[in-house]
C-alpha cells in the first residue's frame, strides 16, 4: 500500500527547502560518500547525489514544522463524543541510529473530555503523527511525542498511540530478521494499559495489521 508523503512537493530540493539546509554541502557529502564506497554505475548514478538530497529534504520535513499547529483548528465538545479512534494509518519514518527506514501501521486515539476538552478533524491526528515521523526517530519516542501533544493541546480524558512497524536496522542488517515487527503503546492522561478504552483501542489496532 502506498504511503502518503509528508509533503506534497515537486521540483528541485531548493523548492522544498524551508529550513535553511545547505543543499550544496549536502549534495557534495553524498557525492564524497559514494566515491569513498566505490559506488559508481555510470549514467545511472551521475545525478544520484541530487536525488538523495531531494529525498532527504522530504523525509526530514518534520523538522521544519511545529506539530502543535496542526491542532489549532478545534471544535467544542458537544455532549459525550465517546472514543475517537483513527486506525490503519500507514506511516514511514527513519531510524535515528542507522538512518534506515521504519515502516508501519499506527492507531491514534483519544477520548475528549465532555467538560473541558476539545476535538479536531480526524485528518489532523494523522498529520500530527506524520510530522513527528518525518524526523529521525525511535519508535517509542514517535508514539510518546504524538500522544503527549494530543494530551497537551486537547486536554482529553486520555490519548493513545499504538505503532506496529518493521525496522530496517533489524531487517536489513544486524540480526537480519526480515519478518520481525515491533509494537509499542504510548498513553497519556488518565489511561493505563488495562483501561477498557485502551483494550478497545488495541483490539482495533490489531484488526489492521
Amino acid at each position: 500500500m502506498a504511503i502518503e508523503p509528508m509533503i506534497e512537493a515537486r521540483g528541485t530540493a531548493a523548492d522544498m527547502n524551508t529550513r535553511g539546509i545547505d543543499l550544496t554541502a549536502a549534495t557534495e557529502a553524498i557525492r564524497s560518500f559514494m566515491s569513498a564506497m566505490n559506488l559508481d554505475e555510470g549514467a545511472h548514478t551521475a545525478d544520484t547525489p541530487e536525488r538523495v538530497v531531494r529525498a532527504w529534504v522530504r523525509r526530514t520535513a518534520g523538522y521544519g514544522e511545529e506539530p502543535a499547529r496542526v491542532l489549532e483548528t478545534r471544535f467544542p465538545v458537544e455532549g459525550d463524543p465517546g472514543l475517537v479512534v483513527v486506525s490503519g494509518v500507514r506511516f514511514s519514518s527513519t531510524c535515528a541510529h542507522h538512518l534506515l527506514p521504519i515502516e508501519g501501521v499506527a492507531t491514534v486515539a483519544y477520548r475528549p473530555d465532555a467538560e473541558r476538552g476539545e476535538v479536531v478533524g480526524l485528518s489532523k491526528l494523522v498529520r500530527l503523527l506524520r510530522i513527528y515521523a518525518a524526523r529521525l526517530q525511535v519508535q517509542e519516542s514517535l508514539g510518546r511525542d504524538t500522544a503527549a501533544t494530543i494530551d497537551r493541546e486537547l486536554r482529553p480524558v486520555g490519548a493513545a498511540v499504538a505503532l506496529t512497524a518493521s525496522h530496517g536496522c533489524m531487517t536489513l542488517r544486524g540480526i537480519d530478521e526480515p519478518n520481525s515487527v515491533t509494537t509499542t503503546l504510548a498513553l497519556s492522561g488518565d489511561w493505563s494499559s488495562g483501561h477498557p478504552d485502551v483494550l478497545q483501542i488495541m483490539e482495533e489496532h490489531r484488526r489492521h495489521l
